[in-house]
């Protein structure tokens, strides 16, 4: 196991917060609950989907039992008709931090989807509001002429955001064309305007730890978990929120959509498990060319159950909590 570790902690004072990135499979909960009990600290979740009630067998949130051993914020907060933004998640966990700072407790950031993050620790640009309407047509437009056709859309009014955004992220490149038609000009040349500031988190010392185990063995351990998620009444779980909420947005996440379409009966059983075993391998890859973006990050190259990472995270959380005292 090899640890890359980054400069100084993020912030000069204030209390400690521990974020823990790494990709879906690499065992963030694992490491976070035993962070969590010998430090004497509470879980913030940074999951877009475990924030809906209902949808628990394909976000793979923590269960009862892992719930009942340390105080969780930010799950089952949300209808899944409900869209949560990014900002209202920045909002909530920087209300959770505070809230779990201010009882001299450490607050434990875990979860997978960096937007969430990278609002919550930088805040998000002053854009222009939502467009129902436009946000509608480009949904449409987007199932009539399939995956692809947005991103196309995307290339020739900003192809530096195109570049960046992957090509099946809907919801990320409906908002880069939303910019782009509402300010007149390329995402890329607002996101760089400095009159449009950001909010960045403070009053805290960020502490990241980023877990990287390898590859083989990560895509395994997803494989073996898609496979679980559909044993355990996936398909069961997504019939059930689809007669009480309708073809909801938040069904099309990872899992989810596999599902939908073995009931659709577009797909078989085994096509929905093999096409959500792919989904999650290639999540994982995005999510680990995002996280590598995170500064001054400690990487561990190793599974979050394993008993060398909770060792070599305990001495950097350790070491964090020393300096704050030491200060």
């Amino acid at each position: 196991m090899g640890t890359a570790c980054g400069g100084p902690l993020e912030g000069s004072n204030g209390p400690l917060a521990v974020l823990i990135l790494g990709p879906t499979g690499s065992g963030k909960t694992a490491l976070s609950l035993a962070l969590g009990e010998r430090f004497g600290g509470e879980i913030v979740s940074c999951d877009s989907v475990a924030v809906y009630r209902g949808m628990d067998l394909g976000t793979a949130k923590p269960t009862t039992e892992e719930r009942a051993r340390l105080p969780h914020h930010l799950i089952d907060i949300a209808e899944p008709d409900a869209p949560f933004t990014a900002g209202e998640y920045s909002r909530a966990a920087r209300a959770a931090l505070r809230e779990i700072a201010g009882r001299g407790r450490l607050p434990i950031v875990t979860g997978g989807t960096g937007l969430y993050l990278r609002a919550l620790t930088d805040g998000l640009f002053a854009g222009p509001a939502r467009q129902t309407e436009l946000r509608t047509r480009l949904e449409r437009s987007r199932r009539r002429h399939g995956e692809g056709w947005l991103h196309r859309i995307l290339r020739r009014l900003d192809p530096a955001s195109a570049e960046r955004i992957h090509a099946n992220d809907a919801p990320k490149l409906i908002r880069a064309i939303e910019v782009c038609l509402a300010e007149r000009k390329p995402l890329s040349h607002v996101l760089g305007d400095k009159a449009l500031a950001r909010d960045p988190l403070t009053g805290f010392r960020l502490l990241r730890i980023g877990l990287n185990p390898p590859r083989p063995a990560l895509y395994a351990r997803l494989n073996r978990r898609a496979e679980a998620m559909f044993a355990a009444g996936l398909i069961e779980e997504t019939r059930g929120l689809l007669a009480r909420y309708g073809p909801v947005k938040a069904l099309d996440s990872l899992g989810y959509r596999q599902a939908m379409a073995a009931l659709a009966g577009s797909s078989t059983v085994e096509q929905a498990v093999a096409a959500a075993q792919q989904g999650h391998r290639n999540y994982a890859k995005r999510q680990l060319t995002w996280f590598r973006r995170e500064p001054e990050a400690h990487w561990i190259e190793s599974f979050g159950d394993a008993a060398e990472t909770l060792r070599a995270a305990s001495e950097l959380v350790d070491a964090g909590l020393r300096a704050r005292l030491n200060g």
